[in-house]
């Protein structure tokens, strides 16, 4: 058993403080280009490829987790964390110099790649430098960064669209990853233990192709094509077809990417499946809220990002609260169970979000969202490190960030998808062909400044069918929340591990990286 370093509060504050900016590095970049799509749409058009500015990033970053978890297994955390942070940064300067929508998703495609094995790392290390008991004291600066990014996102995205240009919310990742760089570089000093691998690059290609063919099930069907369309037919074979080998791969692969048998034991199975449902809800819920701020309630990109505080202060207040009280106490399980119910009743009140609603109102709704949402995912991690051997850390917590990052990819294009078909559905009803005078409606939503200068009823028809379709869009999340809160009741509390008695020497001996 690996024997956890022993580290000062001084020091171990020093290499979060590296992990904690590549972490925000990776996202905000989830976050920051929702509340600038309208205006980069405006400017290089394909309305079409809209949602997939979201999609492709998420769809990178997770396809790229297990690989990146199975590579740090075998060449160590810090030379994988470090490579992650060049890849998003490549990709960064690759979006901000795009010149049409479908360069700017294939660049997001490429940021997403080094986002995936950023998350990924910073969990695992945190994993090698803290034993599970600690791991609660320092849950609240892990979950502050995810809170702070899911709100900074939207109003950075929103300062630099309206002061400078959409680009310079790619343009700015760079000095934060460079210092991102620097500080790891001093201060992350871990030990690596090299061993002959081999890689499973088929298991890799048959899962990003299994993904991606369902991804486009979810984001295509019922709106470009037709449920029991070829085309969606097709890919919803291929999909499960591809997942099925991907299966099949895992079981017979020498070192797999995703190792099978993890998922037998309850923390890792159970785990993954209650993150796979939060993320999908999550991220169905808030990577549309800042259109609908600016769209149904006519406030500015900037102001959108800031009527997201309330989120932003459930997540970081319990996220807090849950990791003092577990390294405490020891005693974790009710907390998944608390979050996900409050995430079921944030979704639902979320789904009763009307043009009139006050900011008052929203806030409670966005605060109750945001505590479930805290009290849950940085939980189900310490349980999974907690219950696998040193030599899985990496996979095994790669595999829960896999499929919280899946979830958030399914939960974005189904929410587009319900959003794009309830649009098709209200707005002939609700605005006249005449008084829209020619414009096309989708496009005067991904233009909300344009939308505002038309006359009154055409705003009110145009923002009640948004409100609608996204209202449908949160309803149809909370099934799914409530199906994470009935999984929750199956974890199991087991005790976490303090810190080991004895420490491997050969471990630590190891040339560091």
């Amino acid at each position: 058993m690996f024997g956890y370093p022993t580290l000062s509060h001084r020091e171990i504050l020093l290499i979060f403080s590296g992990l904690m900016l590549g972490m925000m590095l990776a996202s905000l970049d989830q976050t920051v280009v929702s509340t600038a799509l309208p205006t980069i749409v405006g400017e290089l058009g394909g309305l079409n490829h809209l949602s997939w500015v979201l999609t492709a990033y998420l769809l990178t970053s997770t396809a790229s987790v297990p690989l990146y978890g199975k590579l740090s297994d075998i060449y160590g955390r810090k030379i994988m964390f470090q490579i992650a942070i060049a890849v998003f940064l490549v990709g960064s300067v690759m979006c901000g110099f795009s010149q049409n929508m479908l360069e700017l998703v294939v660049c997001r495609g490429i940021q997403g790649l080094g986002a995936g094995g950023i998350l990924a790392m910073a969990m695992a290390i945190v994993g090698d430098i803290l034993p599970p008991r600690e791991r609660g004291r320092y849950q609240g600066y892990i979950g502050s960064v995810f809170a702070t990014s899911s709100v900074i996102g939207p109003l950075v995205g929103g300062f630099f669209t309206q002061s400078l240009s959409w680009r310079w919310i790619f343009y700015i990742n760079i000095p934060l990853g460079i210092a991102a760089l620097v500080v790891t570089s001093i201060v992350l000093r871990m030990p690596v233990n090299r061993r002959e691998h081999s890689i499973d690059y088929i298991g890799a290609a048959l899962m990003v192709g299994g993904v991606t063919c369902l991804l486009l099930v979810a984001s295509w069907g019922g709106t470009q094509y037709d449920w029991l369309s070829p085309t969606i037919i097709g890919l919803a074979i291929a999909g499960v077809s591809l997942v099925g080998l991907f299966i099949l791969q895992e079981l017979r692969a020498p070192e797999p990417l995703l190792p099978l048998r993890l998922f037998q034991m309850r923390a890792v199975g159970v785990g993954s499946a209650i993150l796979f449902l939060v993320g999908m809800g999550m991220f169905g819920a808030i990577a549309f809220l800042p259109v609908y701020l600016q769209v149904v309630q006519g406030v500015s990109p900037t102001m959108s990002g800031l009527r997201l505080v309330p989120l932003m202060a459930g997540i970081i207040g319990s996220s807090t609260f849950s990791g003092r009280y577990i390294s405490k106490t020891g005693r974790y399980r009710i907390f998944p169970i608390l979050g996900t119910g409050m995430v079921v009743v944030g979704m639902l009140l979320l789904s009763q979000l009307q043009p009139g609603t006050s900011f008052a109102e929203a806030s409670v709704y966005m605060l109750i969202m945001g505590a479930g949402v805290g009290m849950v995912v940085q939980v189900i991690v310490i349980s999974v490190q907690n219950s696998v051997d040193y030599q899985y850390m990496g996979t095994a917590t790669a595999a829960t960030n896999f499929f919280r990052s899946m979830g958030s990819a399914f939960g974005v294009a189904i929410a587009g998808a319900i959003i794009d078909n309830r649009l098709g559905h209200y707005l002939p009803r609700l605005v006249s062909q005449e008084d829209l005078q020619g414009r096309d409606p989708k496009i005067l939503l991904a233009s909300p400044e344009q939308l505002y200068q038309l006359p009154p009823n055409v705003v009110h028809g145009v923002a009640e069918a948004f409100s609608k379709s996204v209202d449908i869009a949160f309803l149809a999340c909370v099934p799914v929340a409530a199906l994470a809160f009935g999984l929750t009741w199956f974890l199991r509390e087991a005790p976490l591990r303090e810190r080991s008695r004895k420490v491997v020497e050969e471990a630590l001996a190891e040339p560091v990286v």
